[in-house]
């Protein structure tokens, strides 16, 4: 099969190469995929970068992102699962079997339906950021009646994070930094939408909410005195993203505002949440209330200036079809 792959961590037109290499066969457990797209995250090009370090088992097909078709299972799995249409997510996780590859190998339940009114490119948008929206949301409980406040609601996790609040119940602020991710973040539903960068950001949230509830952090360093200004007694900000350097805590402040803080890494959430994530997600697609974001495509022969996009701070979701 053909599939985009590196052997060592670098640039991504340095390392990435496109190569036959034999199609896995599914073990126990496992279902073997045919990969239709394949969702390019941050996560997959830090990985290739070296900027996460892991072990390559002679090579590394990188993307945890996609979605596809099962076409055969292995022992202890329901054969009736061949030809189902399924969202994978965390496929690179512990294997060299990642998305950018006409076939992917994944453990079962890591392969989920994918409603028939969800189109491909929209399975592979979910995975990485819609899980890490609905960990970073629903860690602590309901948010049903909450004020929740998304930074970065434009990207792809802040994106579902605005669709998972609003179906929770929750009145949903976001902040962007241009008027096209503004756009953006309206049509998600956002009850706000406020330009960060905006000298009065702060008093615009106060007149919609005079605080709120729970913040979905992208940017700690460079946004926590906006977060702290809109903070109650124990308010929890989640933040599921480092930056370039580690911020410095203000501590005393964080004491006075009695705020809770959260760090979320997905690979370490438990098994039973992350089942959780995909159920829900699951279920809010086949209501209607997920959505994609505009989408950047690209052969698998131009994965690596896939990379290049993605790290380049495309709008929308990069996404490679194989």
């Amino acid at each position: 099969m053909k599939a985009c792959l590196y052997r060592s961590t670098g640039p991504a037109a340095e390392v990435l190469r496109v190569e036959d290499v034999t199609r896995p066969e599914p073990g126990p457990g496992e279902v073997l995929v045919r990969v239709h797209a394949s969702g390019v995250n941050p996560t997959d090009y830090k990985a290739r970068a070296g900027m996460t370090p892991r072990p390559i088992d002679d090579f590394q097909i990188p993307h945890h992102d996609g979605a596809g078709v099962i076409e055969a299972v292995g022992p202890r799995v329901d054969p009736r699962r061949a030809g189902e249409r399924v969202w994978l997510w965390l496929a690179a996780a512990g294997s060299r079997w990642g998305t950018a590859a006409e076939w992917s190998v994944v453990p079962e339940r890591h392969a989920t339906p994918l409603p028939e009114r969800a189109s491909f490119d929209l399975g592979a948008s979910l995975g990485v950021p819609a899980m890490t929206a609905h960990y970073c949301l629903f860690a602590d409980g309901p948010v049903v009646g909450q004020t929740v406040l998304v930074a970065g609601g434009a990207g792809a996790v802040g994106h579902f994070a605005i669709e998972l609040a609003k179906r929770a119940g929750a009145r949903v602020v976001t902040t962007v930094s241009s008027p096209e991710k503004a756009a953006l973040a309206e049509k998600a539903g956002a009850d706000l939408v406020v330009n960060y960068r905006s000298p009065d950001a702060v008093q615009q949230i106060q007149a919609f909410a005079p605080a709120v509830d729970r913040v979905i952090e992208l940017a700690l360093g460079a946004n926590l005195a906006l977060d702290l200004a809109l903070a109650r007694p124990l308010t929890t900000i989640v933040t599921y993203a480092a930056e370039p350097s580690n911020p410095v805590l203000p501590v005393r402040a964080c004491m006075s505002a009695n705020v809770n803080l959260k760090f979320v890494l997905l690979y370490g959430v438990a098994a039973a949440a992350l089942d959780q994530a995909a159920a829900d997600i699951t279920a809010a697609l086949a209501a209607g209330d997920l959505t994609g974001l505009p989408v950047h495509k690209f052969p698998l022969d131009d994965t690596a200036a896939a990379h290049e996009a993605a790290e380049g701070g495309a709008v929308g979701k990069v996404i490679v079809a194989p």
